[in-house]
Formats: C-alpha cells, sequence, structure tokens
C-alpha cells in the first residue's frame, strides 16, 4: 500500500490524525524539504487552503512535480480549474451522463444545485459516477460541483475547496473518503502509448455559432489520441507556440482579414497539414469568387449577377423579384438579404455598398431545407438537410438582439442521398481542393444547385455526426494522419 502525505496549512486543519498518514505544513514542505521524510513511492495530497495561481498551495504543487513525487492536485489541474473554457471544454461526457441520471431521478432537483466530492465520492450517493467522472478528470481532494438548468443541464462551474470550506455535516463524509482513498488509493488512469503527432485546433470558445461545439471538440481530441496525435486546443493567443505542433485544425469560423488565415497561412509556411488551408479560406470566403468558379466548370448555381452600384439600375430586368442580395464575404447567413421591390433593392444595396465595392444579387429559391453534403479529401464524410429557421426564409435568423435562431435538422447517410447530388457536391468540392468543405445546395423540379461551398463546415454533436457518431470524428482525424505520414522526409 502507497503511503501518504498530506499537505496541509496548519496541523490543526487536518481533525482527522491517523498513524498511517504523515502530515506536514505547507510552509515546511516549501522552505524546509530536507526535515520532511518522503517514504518511497508516496501520495502527496495538497490539502492547502488555496490553491490560486502562485499562491502556496500552487507552489507545493509545483515543487512536488519538480522533485518527482507524485501528488493531487497536479499544476494542470489548479490551472484547468482556474479557467471555466479550460475545464468546460473536457465535460462533454460529464454533462451527458448528468443528464440521463437527472431524467432517471423520481425527485429531480431544482433549476440548480451544489455537489461536493471528496476524492471522487459525492455527498449526494445518486450523482456517485458523475462524482467519479470528475475526479478522474480533474484530480483534486475537494471540489465543488455547480450544476444548472439553462436550457439542458450542465456543469455549470468547478471549484476547489479546503478543509475551512467544510460544512460540520460534511466532516464525516470527507473522514470516510480520506480513508477509502489512503487505504486502497485511486486507480491511475491507464497509460497511453505516447503519441506520434501533435495537432492544434484553434478554437475560439466564446463564438456565437462555432463550428463545433466544445463537446465535439473533445469527440475530435478523444479520436486523434485513439489514432496516437496528441490534440490540443488553442486560441488566438497562441499564435507563437503554432511552430509547436505538426498539424492545424481550425476550428473557428475563417476570413481572410483575420487571425484564422494567419494561423492557416504560417502552418502551411511551416509545412504543416491545415485544414482549412489558406488557399481553401481564400476561395470559399469570397462569394463572388466562388459565383465565378462555378460558372466557369459548368456547376449549375442559381442565376448570379455580380454588379457595383452603376449595376443597380438594371439589376432587376436580369433578375426577377424576389431578389437575393450577398456582401461577398458573409456567413452564417450574415449578409444575406432578400428584396421584394425596388425601393428595398435600393435601400439594402446601399447598406452593402458601404461595406464592399461589389456585391451579388441571385435569383431566390424556396426550399424547405438546403442540402449540405461534407467532402472530406474529395470523397463524401456526411448528409444533412437544413431546414429553414420558424418563419424565415433563411436556415439562420438572426435577431435583432444579436441572438440568432436556427432550423432544425435531419441527417442521411451518404447512400441515402440522391446521387446526383452527391455528385455535384464532390465535384464542386473538388474545384477548392482536397479539404474538408460543406457543399450548400438546393434541389428542385429544375434540378440540383450549388448554393455556396464553404471551407469550415460544421460539425457537431447531434446534428453531423447524427448517422456515424464517434466515426465522423475519426474519419477526419485519420485524414491528418494520413497527410502527417505522407509528409516529405526532411
Amino acid at each position: 500500500m502507497p503511503a501518504h502525505l498530506l499537505i496541509v496549512d496548519r496541523r490543526a486543519d487536518l481533525k482527522w490524525a491517523k498513524d498511517t498518514l504523515q502530515v506536514v505544513s505547507a510552509r515546511d514542505y516549501i522552505a524546509k524539504p530536507e526535515t520532511v521524510k518522503i517514504p518511497r513511492g508516496a501520495r502527496i495530497l495538497n490539502l492547502s487552503r488555496s490553491h490560486r495561481y502562485l499562491g502556496t498551495g500552487y507552489y507545493c504543487s509545483l515543487l512536488a512535480e519538480a522533485r518527482g513525487e507524485r501528488v493531487i492536485p497536479s499544476v494542470k489541474t489548479i490551472l484547468d480549474l482556474s479557467q471555466k473554457d479550460f475545464y468546460r471544454a473536457q465535460l462533454g461526457e460529464v454533462n451527458e451522463a448528468l443528464r440521463r441520471t437527472i431524467k432517471r431521478l423520481s425527485d429531480p432537483p431544482g433549476a440548480s444545485f451544489n455537489l461536493t466530492v471528496f476524492f471522487g465520492q459525492a455527498d449526494d450517493a445518486r450523482f456517485q459516477d458523475i462524482a467519479r467522472s470528475i475526479f478522474d478528470l480533474f484530480r483534486c481532494p475537494l471540489l465543488k460541483v455547480q450544476v444548472r438548468l439553462k436550457e439542458t443541464w450542465t456543469v455549470h462551474t468547478l471549484e476547489a475547496l479546503s478543509l475551512a470550506d467544510l460544512r460540520p455535516d460534511q466532516e464525516a463524509q470527507f473522514e470516510a473518503a480520506l480513508e477509502a482513498y489512503t487505504r486502497a488509493s485511486w486507480r491511475e488512469p491507464a497509460a497511453r502509448a505516447p503519441a506520434r503527432y501533435t495537432l492544434a485546433i484553434l478554437h475560439n470558445p466564446r463564438e456565437e455559432l462555432p463550428p463545433s461545439s466544445p463537446r465535439a471538440l473533445q469527440k475530435f481530441v478523444k479520436a486523434g489520441e485513439s489514432l496516437g496525435i496528441a490534440v490540443e486546443l488553442i486560441e488566438k493567443k497562441d499564435y507563437l507556440r503554432l511552430a509547436e505542433f505538426d498539424a492545424l485544425f481550425i476550428r473557428e469560423t475563417t476570413n481572410l482579414d483575420h487571425h484564422t488565415y494567419r494561423f492557416a497561412k504560417k502552418a502551411a509556411a511551416e509545412g504543416m497539414p491545415v485544414i482549412d488551408d489558406p488557399n481553401s479560406i481564400l476561395k470559399c470566403t469570397n462569394k463572388v469568387y466562388l459565383a465565378e468558379l462555378l460558372k466557369a466548370n459548368r456547376i449549375p448555381a442559381p442565376k448570379t449577377v455580380i454588379f457595383d452600384k452603376r449595376g443597380l439600375a438594371t439589376l432587376d430586368q436580369e433578375i426577377p423579384y424576389p431578389i437575393v442580395l450577398k456582401i461577398p464575404d458573409g456567413s452564417f447567413s450574415r449578409g444575406v438579404f432578400k428584396v421584394q421591390n425596388r425601393s428595398e433593392l435600393e435601400a439594402t444595396a446601399e447598406g452593402l455598398f458601404e461595406q464592399s465595392d461589389v456585391i451579388l444579387a441571385q435569383e431566390f429559391m424556396y426550399t424547405e431545407f438546403d442540402w449540405r453534403i461534407g467532402v472530406l479529401n474529395r470523397q463524401p464524410i456526411y448528409v444533412c438537410q437544413y431546414l429553414m429557421a420558424k418563419k424565415h426564409w433563411q436556415i439562420v435568423k438572426h435577431g435583432g438582439n444579436g441572438r440568432a435562431e436556427q432550423g432544425s435538422s435531419r441527417t442521411l447517410a451518404v447512400e441515402e442521398a440522391p446521387p446526383e447530388v452527391i455528385d455535384i457536391a464532390v465535384k464542386a468540392a473538388g474545384l477548392i481542393g482536397d479539404g474538408l468543405y460543406g457543399v450548400d445546395l438546393k434541389q428542385n423540379d429544375r434540378g440540383v444547385f450549388v448554393i455556396e461551398i464553404n471551407d469550415n463546415p460544421s460539425i457537431d454533436l447531434g446534428v453531423e455526426d447524427a448517422k456515424l457518431k464517434d466515426e465522423l470524428y475519426r474519419l477526419v482525424m485519420r485524414d491528418f494522419l494520413r497527410r502527417l505520414e505522407s509528409r516529405p522526409k526532411k
């Protein structure tokens, strides 16, 4: 049985003295290590009152790791728990399990409640599996878990607690959990084989309509790890770290005048496999380019006119009302307007010309849904039908309050979709390159028409992955592995 060393701010903090437990003050552990006798193979439980960054508790864990000792919480756990964005991105499966657990309860809790977790033991036995899962992710002796119901049940916050935070009625539970943990110890997670490659996923946790939600991002992380690829989520601030990785996957809405394009350019310059590659971003983010590309290659598309201010006078002679007006670089239905008559045309165009010297006009095609074909390396990987937002003519309805409403969706297996839809989508995507694209199409009695090609298509939990489940994420990661292994040898 491994020995345990308990670090406390004051020895009096630990009311449960046992002959089998060695207790040391944080001050002595930091400043007088020669006075602390640590048995070989001992595990260190850092029970300091605070684990704030650069505080005493933080330094206890930092020094333990520097001395080659095993400690909980680790410095990584302390840092993860200090930022909601860090730990929320890791809680996808926990939240799913939480919702299943609450659904089964005969007396569900109110709109919010707290759990206290002692070494993986829950103070409410109904949530024991949740507590164990959280402890597996964040090895911290004492945790407060705040759960909230908004649209759905989720872990809202995680907070490291100290012995001083225990209520009198919780002391017996803590003592039992401490006894169980130090008697048998918690089995360490199975050691993973060393990763062969590293991949960065660029995301923005504050983005309103991200291509992949935090839960979906964790699916990519796990899929990569299963293939020997260590995956790390990075943000805009990590630009200077990019060269540390072997590949880059951009899961943030792209644009040319934007850091996503700079990341893609830098990755390409470093010889890294990157999706989206800068050439795809360049081609897909501009609807003027796409309109000309489709026309030049005889890919069916709605009638489109590219015009400037001088062309406005005769536009409605070429396209009948209603007319759809678009700015060249809009995304997620932004910058797209439908006009019904001349006065609306002039007023809307005037506003769009303030953003771009050239805009697009397109014939309006009503359909109940748009096809979205996901194409990776010139092969279809998923098929969705995106239905229009309620009482709206687009998939996404942007409200005046800044909120966006989206229509529902249906996901099909690739073989269930009409072959002509798949063939046209794959052909259109191939005009851009061999990356990951989402081709939007409309189908009516006149045929199948490409609306646009997206270089950063959505892959999200319960939507695009509804048919393939985890296999969709593995498909993407396997393609990265293929690209990494086919790189020229240096």
